[in-house]
């Protein structure tokens, strides 16, 4: 008897229509090179493809603890993008949650009840002397924690893609969530760390190029499994220009200045080491967006959250600029142009 698992990737092997997929995939490419034409991009699958079996619902806390439960659920959700006749494009990745590059530093992980069907996180080193300790002894193992789960995952997900042609074809292996540094290092430090921004300015500093090194150690690790694809990145099921998606969740704590100091060099070392790409942040970003506007290889900006921005503000410094937003509300989209606001086809909504 054929396993859960394989049924359901037969059954998505099955359902990949090359027309419709290739089609999708031409819009998106446009789009991301510029020469989408209308206000808002936002595509549609031709049409519906329904599941021919039943795929089972996968709790969050089943695939953290299990390669092939990860699969179904990963895979389960491109099947239901198919379901539903989405434009999104179809994507899995190792998903361990925000504390993967933490977690190699010997964080203690928080893994949240099964009824939250939540993420996990990590409790914080919060101690000064112990922070001290990790800048000394250096870059940590690569293989260890949940490090090691979403590197084994990876090469679970290219096996699959190697098995299947069409799920290989059409189904993106997108980078997992590493946060970016300053995130990582508040993730590490707890909330002292923003006193500490004013209070021991060069250990955060030393603590940020230890985390930038391991960011960039691990994910060239990640590439050597998953090599890039040709042309622009899948994240999140949107496609961007360069490679990597990078997080600043942290920023809206910090003043315009402070993110020059703390996050911006740190983000763009990365954002050369791998050819450019995209930020997310959360919250508010309209006091520093200037700054995030003038790095070298930003492409594109995944907002959530806009109610707490001038969005005026944003988009002089996106959208203006060539910068796109990817995945933004679409209400909040569609009053720009109701108030008369060029978007220049450079805004994505789902």
């Amino acid at each position: 008897m054929r396993s859960t698992l394989e049924r359901c990737l037969a059954d998505l092997e099955a359902r990949l229509d090359d027309e419709v997929e290739s089609q999708l995939h031409r819009e998106w490419t446009a789009f991301t090179d510029g020469e989408f034409e209308g206000d808002i991009f936002s595509p549609r699958r031709a049409r519906p493809i329904p599941p021919g079996v039943e795929w089972p619902a996968v709790r969050i806390n089943q695939a953290l603890d299990d390669f092939d439960m990860m699969a179904l659920q990963q895979f389960g959700a491109c099947s239901q993008k198919l379901a539903d006749g989405t434009g999104e494009l179809l994507g899995v990745r190792s998903n361990y949650g925000t504390s993967i590059i933490p977690s190699l530093f010997g964080v203690e992980l928080f893994i949240m009840d099964d009824e939250a069907n939540t993420l996990p996180t990590s409790r914080p080193i919060a101690d000064t002397g112990r922070i001290e300790e990790l800048t000394e002894a250096g870059a940590p193992c690569l293989h260890r924690s949940l490090g090691a789960k979403t590197l084994e995952m990876a090469e679970r997900f290219e096996a699959i893609r190697r098995a299947y042609p069409e799920i290989g074809r059409y189904v993106h292996h997108y980078h997992p969530d590493l946060q970016g540094p300053m995130d990582i290092v508040e993730v590490l430090w707890g909330s002292e760390l923003f006193p500490d921004l004013y209070d021991r300015p060069e250990l955060v500093k030393a603590l940020l190029e230890l985390v930038t090194e391991t960011y960039e150690r691990f994910l060239r690790a990640w590439v050597d499994i998953v090599p890039w694809e040709e042309g622009h990145q899948v994240h999140w099921r949107m496609m961007h220009a360069g490679r990597i998606m990078l997080r600043d969740d942290s920023a809206m704590n910090l003043s315009p200045e402070m993110f020059d100091e703390f996050i911006a060099p740190y983000d763009q070392r990365l954002l050369d080491a791998f050819g450019g790409g995209a930020i997310h942040f959360c919250g508010r970003g309209d006091h520093y967006i200037e700054s995030v506007s003038e790095m070298d290889g930003l492409h594109a900006v995944a907002m959530s959250q806009p109610e707490y921005n001038d969005m005026e503000v944003i988009y002089r410094h996106t959208v203006d600029l060539g910068i796109k937003l990817i995945g933004l509300d679409r209400r909040t989209a569609e009053a720009a142009l109701e108030q008369g606001r060029d978007l220049h086809g450079c805004v994505h909504c789902r």
